[in-house]
């Protein structure tokens, strides 16, 4: 059977499937900003002395990576209204749930890749910041921080852009995102090529538009890395004056 152009061109340009479209990227970009919220300070947290209550937060995150996605997207929406009434109510939607069992998991993958971030610091920047007299939190926000996102930018796009595909998944919760719009148009004309090429495109081009971003931001940071090299007595001038000042 041929592949019919005018059958793929009106799924690509159809209300459905943009606002499919629309629907990934915006569970994506949820997921990801509450992934990033949570895993900061549970990065932070693990990577101190060990205790019980860090090996209990340990534990839920090897949980949550080792857990395949599709069940923790089925458990939030099929078990998770058993164990709490109020997840029983209307506004328990399918995008909420999916924004849930994703932001976990995302959470879980971030914080390796900030633990392994603020872990690549040399241990004498925080020493350095001590001497200066900067306190713990100015350490954190001035000196180590800034080092940490050079270093968690590139794993740190690579995970959303698989977090972007795995969105997906959530088509078996009911939410009509990209996969499941496609999906539905699969089933009612049995043209497989045409449409699965439709949402193929709406895949790449929201890929690599983020791979573009990327490497934008990638340079940027490079830049900005060489110019405070280049400045370095500038930077221990303002750092004193800035701790005089505190």
């Amino acid at each position: 059977m041929a592949f019919d152009t005018a059958v793929f061109l009106d799924a690509l340009l159809s209300p459905a499937f943009l606002k499919g479209a629309l629907v990934t990227v915006a569970l994506a970009l949820l997921s990801h900003a509450v992934g990033i919220a949570i895993s900061i300070p549970a990065a932070l947290y693990i990577s101190g002395p060990p205790s019980p209550l860090r090996w209990v937060v340990k534990g839920i995150l090897g949980i949550l990576r080792g857990a395949p996605t599709l069940l923790q997207l089925l458990f939030v929406w099929n078990a998770l209204p058993q164990f709490f009434p109020v997840f029983r109510e209307p506004w328990f939607s399918p995008f909420l749930a999916a924004w849930i069992a994703l932001s976990f998991n995302e959470a879980a993958f971030q914080t390796e890749i900030n633990r392994a971030a603020l872990g690549a610091i040399d241990p004498g920047q925080r020493a350095a910041g001590t001497a200066l007299g900067m306190t713990r939190f100015q350490i954190l926000r001035y000196v180590l921080l800034p080092q940490a996102v050079r270093v968690a930018l590139p794993p740190t796009s690579n995970e959303f852009i698989t977090l972007l595909k795995i969105t997906s998944l959530a088509s078996v919760i009911s939410l009509s995102e990209l996969m499941s719009v496609t999906s539905r148009a699969v089933a009612t004309t049995f043209q497989f090529t045409e449409y699965y090429a439709a949402a193929l495109v709406y895949y790449l081009v929201m890929v690599y538009a983020l791979v573009l971003l990327q490497s934008r931001f990638e340079r940027r940071l490079a830049w900005t890395t060489a110019m405070a090299a280049a400045d370095t007595p500038g930077f221990v001038q303002k750092a004193l004056a800035f701790t005089r000042r505190s």
